[in-house]
């Protein structure tokens, strides 16, 4: 890792160490004035219905911020980031932090002197607004100083080939591809986003709990997506009805099958914005990848990427040829 490199690495871990410091830090100063058995667990009108001890409040904050801090400073050190998407990439995790470094500070703030298992310790609703607002002006914060160690520019896109493989098809033949696309790790980190989330409602606080469940709900429902290449384009989805991602064929210039570095050419997994290209990385490997009218390209990772490809330039030339 180069200097450079470091420099960008300490800028983006640096709101999520400050939020640890100062949640830790306000725990022991006021330690004298907590309950061993903090209010944790909170109604939707903020009256406190759940209590944990100052351990697992402490487990929570260090495993929320450190393991995501970890996260983003590991997509920055590794992620082909530059430009506008890595001051919003910067800035993103300036908000998280913030965001919930506030949140595990007003928990500790509404114990202040109660009693041990006080039932009338409340969570003001204002409390979530507030940590909205912390974490927006974090994310300006964040957005400005990674102008201050920018990443390096991002090196010229090399030109997909245009004239790939096609498949032949019979006048009036009608032909369709589809692949599931298996990846290991997603069900392990859905089911540990799921676990997390439901561990918060007893243990912490139920905002961050049910951010963590509604973040959780989106891998598990792509957790063995569904590539499927027809006369309608490319369609990606899970196994839920909603979220899809189809491109429409009218949209679509030319495909090819490649690898992808997943971490290096999207900056991680899922569904990956980039400058000049989208796509859905389930994970390293083979994947088809469809340039777009205008320039931009659309990419997922899937085995026999290039019986799809191929298939795709036939029904692009099939829908030029006005068939």
């Amino acid at each position: 890792m180069n200097r450079k490199n470091v420099g960008r690495v300490t800028l983006v871990a640096l709101p999520f160490l400050l939020a640890l410091i100062v949640d830790l830090a306000l725990l022991a100063a006021f330690r004298d004035r907590l309950p061993g058995q903090l209010a944790s667990h909170f109604e939707a009108g903020g009256q406190a219905n759940g209590h944990a001890g100052r351990t697992s409040y402490v487990l929570v904050t260090v495993v929320l911020l450190v393991v995501t801090g970890a996260l983003w400073a590991t997509m920055v050190a590794k992620g082909n980031f530059s430009g506008r998407a890595y001051r919003l990439l910067v800035a993103g995790g300036y908000a998280f932090a913030g965001f919930f470094g506030h949140l595990m500070a007003a928990v500790l703030i509404v114990n202040l002197d109660a009693g041990e298992g006080a039932p009338e310790v409340s969570f003001p609703m204002w409390q979530p607004a507030v940590a909205l607002g912390v974490g927006a002006l974090a994310a300006g914060i964040g957005f400005v100083l990674a102008a201050l160690v920018p990443a390096p520019p991002q090196p010229a896109r090399s030109a997909e080939a245009v004239d790939g493989e096609r498949i032949a098809l019979a006048d009036g033949e009608v032909a369709g591809w589809a692949r599931s696309a298996d990846s290991w790790w997603l069900p392990l980190v859905a089911l540990g986003l799921l676990v997390l989330g439901v561990v918060l409602f007893f243990v912490g606080s139920w905002s961050a709990a049910v951010s963590l469940l509604i973040v959780g709900v989106l891998p598990a429902s792509f957790a063995r997506p569904y590539v499927s290449v027809d006369r309608r384009g490319v369609t990606v989805s899970g196994m839920l009805p909603w979220p899809r991602i189809r491109v429409p064929l009218d949209r679509i210039e030319a495909a090819t099958s490649r690898d992808i570095n997943a971490l290096a050419e999207y900056g991680g997994w899922g569904y990956r914005i980039r400058p000049g290209r989208t796509g859905v990385m389930i994970r390293s490997g083979e994947g088809i990848v469809v340039r777009l009218a205008g320039g931009r390209d659309f990419a997922v990772t899937v085995d026999d990427s290039a019986t799809g490809a191929a298939l795709l330039n036939t029904l692009i030339d099939r829908r030029r040829a006005g068939h």
